[in-house]
């Protein structure tokens, strides 16, 4: 049996095809007056029933009887239960917060001050085109469901609705629901497994959702750039970079974006949703010579478990030592085969059995010792090779810690200094690696200068990179016995364009960085990336005592000599030299290696990577989901591997290759104008990466 629908006078012809023959019959049809009937759709596992949608209404007909069809339930459309309020489906993280010119912003935001006249739309009241009558734009109907099937379906309005076909004695009924979720009209629905529904627009973005207690709730957009009406290739701020801005969509749909290279990523593992509440993620190697890490930590709000890495991640804390009942605020590697966990109250060292690691001790139970600061809790802290720091606030203490072998198995932990400190510290971070001995390079060779006087009677590796709640940042060098010697402070004030000073500079995260040569990297907790230039030389102007550190006024409590370092007048004053607002959440820093030229992925709330390029630092967008936690893991089996936290799963990743990121900065913009086209391939052609 075949049918297909009548144009003329709301016909339903059902026809036979016969093979033999090569002829169509019409078998039976079907009259009724009313609006234009414009799609037949089959009710999955009913064998005859089909819905007729039509402008204004819908039709549930019974056609098992072929020979006389009939209608057995009508829907009209224009009287549909009251939708609810219009839900704003746009992610807070896809507004402003892209464009680092504030006078841009204000331009954006007069944008959206203009009139909802649509130079583009045919069918408006005043053309006479529009009836008023609801009619059903996309449609879908629930997965394998064989007994009671549901459909989804959206107006024109941009209502979504359910409605669920019954089977009884008495026949088939009709079960329609309430307004499910109001947004943008749809030109097609795809309801999957899992409860989720993929809505697609017609030039503009769409959304995936998600239906939860009889509501259908906005998870994640699906963005769609087509089509691009105009755009204009532009050095943005004189970055040495071009990037394209593009007017995409139509009318209300349309949006204004930055379209810049980007990084696909491939999916590996998910698990289940399990882990909430993460509060941090590590992954540590066993030796520092290891080509690959050796264990996954993972702290909860009041809880820590560590994973062995491999093709399985087997649950092995009890056999590192680490304390399980505490949230871990750092860990990592001090020295061969020993590892630290440091949490509130306690720094412990573990040494790990072999039934964690192959390399760990031959005993039945790991063997760990501990330090604790007298009568206040630690608040910070960072592992570096063969050293530890650790500090505190409320009094705020800073404390550097050493480890040295005793006896077989038996390590001690012990302080190389103490210090009262001025300011509070927001962060702490140990540099990576030096960069080894590498091939012939211009641009750093080049740049020798800088690099050694960086070098110049100070070790990188006795090193570390301070946050404070001045706000400032600052690198400290401190020698076994000698004191700390501040190295060079950059003071953080911004102001935007109208002279206010902006809030929430306190640095969440910094790292000390090469690429063409040094830089520190500030991520700060209003959702701003800096990036302070290592001075070449130090500016003669300022005397020492308005250079206001954590170390100005100190207390120094192991050492025999003064905090400053009498070769030197003055710390360096570190320049800066960019500043990007990369989100509104505070901003982390994790190196996808262990040396100081390695990639930083810049954790907001979007993921971008930081990378050299052209003698400078480019970042560029990564492809995975919001995350709160991230971090670099490298396994045999997947060698350049990134775990990330979201929706309280475990997502394992690898970078794939460049593609287009199309970055949204505001929606509701009219355009007017002539209409400019061009293909994927074209953009990919005329975008490149970004310089920071």
């Amino acid at each position: 049996m075949h049918y297909r629908r009548g144009a003329l006078q709301n016909e339903l012809l059902l026809l036979e095809w016969n093979v033999k023959a090569h002829k169509i019959f019409v078998i039976s049809q079907y009259a009724e007056a009313g609006p234009l009937a414009y799609d037949i759709v089959e009710v999955p596992n009913s064998r005859g029933l089909t819905f007729m949608f039509r402008t204004g209404d819908v039709l549930l007909m019974d056609l098992r009887d072929h020979r006389n069809p009939s209608c057995v339930y009508k829907t009209n459309l224009n009287i549909l239960p009251n939708a609810m309020e219009e839900q704003t489906y746009v992610e807070d993280s896809c507004k402003l917060h892209d464009v680092d010119d504030e006078r841009f912003n204000v331009a954006a935001c007069a944008l959206l001050e203009l009139s909802d006249y649509d130079p583009m739309c045919i069918d408006s009241d005043n053309g006479g085109a529009n009836s008023g009558y609801k009619y059903i734009c996309s449609w879908s109907w629930e997965p394998e469901n064989n007994r009671n099937p549901r459909m989804i379906f959206c107006v024109d309005t941009g209502e979504f609705f359910m409605i669920e076909v019954l089977f009884d004695s008495e026949g088939p009924k009709v079960n329609l629901s309430e307004c499910l979720y109001k947004g943008l009209p749809c030109k097609a629905l795809l309801w999957v497994e899992g409860g989720y529904v993929a809505a697609v627009v017609e030039m503009g973005d769409g959304m995936v959702l998600k239906l939860e207690d009889g509501r259908l709730c906005y998870t994640n957009p699906i963005q769609n750039i087509a089509p691009i009406l105009d755009m204009a290739v532009v050095d943005y701020r004189d970055e040495k970079h071009d990037q394209m801005f593009a007017c995409c969509g139509v009318a209300p749909e349309g949006s204004l974006r930055i379209i810049r290279n980007g990084i696909n990523v491939e999916n590996l593992l998910r698990t289940a949703s399990i882990y909430q509440g993460v509060t941090g993620t590590w992954t540590v190697r066993m030796k520092i010579t290891d080509s690959y890490h050796s264990f996954l930590v993972l702290s909860f709000v009041e809880e820590t478990r560590i994973l062995s890495v491999g093709l399985s991640f087997t649950d092995v804390t009890d056999s590192v030592g680490f304390e399980p009942n505490v949230c871990t605020l750092a860990c990592g590697l001090v020295t061969d085969g020993v590892l630290v966990q440091i949490h509130r109250y306690t720094v412990k060292l573990c040494l790990p059995t072999k039934a964690a690691h192959s390399e760990g001790i031959p005993l039945s139970s790991p063997i760990s010792t501990s330090w604790s600061p007298d009568n206040v809790s630690i608040s910070l802290g960072a592992v570096g090779h063969n050293f530890i720091v650790v500090s505190t606030s409320n009094p705020c203490f800073l404390f550097i810690l050493g480890v040295r072998l005793i006896s077989a198995y038996q390590y001690e932990i012990y302080e190389m200094q103490h210090l009262v400190l001025q300011n509070e510290l927001s962060c702490i971070s140990i540099p990576g690696q030096e960069i080894g001995q590498k091939p012939s390079n211009s641009s750093i060779s080049a740049n020798n200068s800088s690099i050694s006087s960086f070098q110049s009677g100070v070790d990188v590796n006795k090193t570390f990179v301070v946050g404070t709640h001045r706000p400032s940042v600052e690198i400290w060098f401190f020698a076994p016995g000698g004191g700390i010697t501040v190295v060079a402070c950059g003071t953080i004030s911004l102001t935007n364009t109208i002279g206010t000073a902006i809030s929430g500079c306190v640095p969440q995260d910094v790292r000390l960085v090469f690429v063409d040569k040094y830089y520190v990297l500030a991520g700060l907790r209003n959702g701003m990336l800096l990036r302070f230039e290592w001075p070449v030389e130090p500016c003669p102007s300022s005397p020492i005592n308005m250079v206001d550190t954590a170390l100005s006024s100190i207390n120094l409590v192991n050492s025999a000599s003064n905090a400053f370092d009498k070769r030197n007048d003055l710390p360096l004053t570190l320049q800066l030299i960019a500043i990007r607002r990369i989100g509104i959440t505070p901003v982390f820093l994790v190196p996808l290696g262990d040396t100081l030229d390695a990639d930083i992925i810049a954790l907001s709330d979007r993921p971008w990577l930081l990378h050299s390029a052209r003698h400078s630092l480019s970042y560029t967008s990564i492809s995975f989901q919001p995350s709160t936690h991230v971090t670099p893991v490298c396994s045999v089996e997947c060698p350049k591997g990134i775990l990330f936290v979201a929706e309280s799963c475990l997502h394992l990743v690898r970078k794939s290759y460049h593609s287009i990121a199309c970055c949204h900065i505001f929606l509701l913009l009219y355009f007017f104008g002539c209409t400019f086209f061009v293909t994927c391939s074209a953009l990919k052609m005329l975008v490149d990466g970004v310089e920071m």
